[in-house]
């Protein structure tokens, strides 16, 4: 038998005080009565599992409302004015005294279909640069693309190693080509001798 029924059998049947009962059984009084009360009152009901859900939302919006932010929403962007939750809040609150928080109205919006939610931020972690352990272990080869004072392009190649930051090589030229660039790193390869391996996105030379 549950503890429930041995409750209500010894209130409801065998009239004992609910001091006694709460005290033999180790729960509260008020546990007590609030069973024996649904007890009179449902039945058998009374012993059915209870959803612990709430019977309302006290921050749930109306239909109504939710359909005015959303035209509201069209309204506002299709005449290219901010549509944000901030300027719709401001708005219903000029309109009928009040508004639903900022977060509410956000809410409503992406569950509609106006607000695409962004991709969460990178954590910090991840910016975290791994580098090589030892020197020589990985040099890192780069171009970058810069115009020149009368406005014509240039390429600027920098050969970096990867463990102590030291520039090995910087060459600049108009157009790189794939000789210009074994070249550069023959240059660094003499003078700070071969890496063991090498870093580059470069496609193109």
């Amino acid at each position: 038998m549950s503890l429930a029924r041995l409750v209500v059998t010894a209130i409801c049947v065998e009239g004992r005080s609910t001091s006694e009962v709460a005290r033999e059984y180790r729960v509260s009084r008020r546990w007590v009565q609030k069973l024996a009360a649904r007890y009179e009152a449902e039945g058998e009901a009374a012993f059915e599992p209870r959803s612990r859900r709430p019977h309302s939302s006290p921050h749930q919006i109306s239909q109504e409302l939710e359909d005015q932010i959303v035209c509201l929403r069209k309204s506002l962007a299709g005449q290219g004015l901010d549509a944000g939750a901030a300027t719709i809040a401001f708005h219903l609150a000029a309109r009928h005294g009040r508004s639903p928080a900022v977060s509410t109205i956000w809410r409503v919006l992406t569950r509609r279909g106006f607000v695409t939610p962004q991709p969460r931020k990178r954590p910090r972690a991840s910016y975290t640069r791994l580098q090589a352990d030892q020197p020589n272990q990985r040099w890192q080869l780069d171009i970058t693309h810069w115009p020149l004072a009368d406005g014509s392009p240039a390429e600027i190649l920098n050969i970096i190693d990867d463990h102590s930051r030291l520039l090995t090589a910087s060459a600049a030229r108009l157009t790189f080509k794939a000789a210009d660039v074994v070249t550069v790193f023959r240059a660094a390869a003499a003078a700070h001798g071969l890496p063991a391996s090498m870093l580059s996105d470069i496609q193109d030379v």
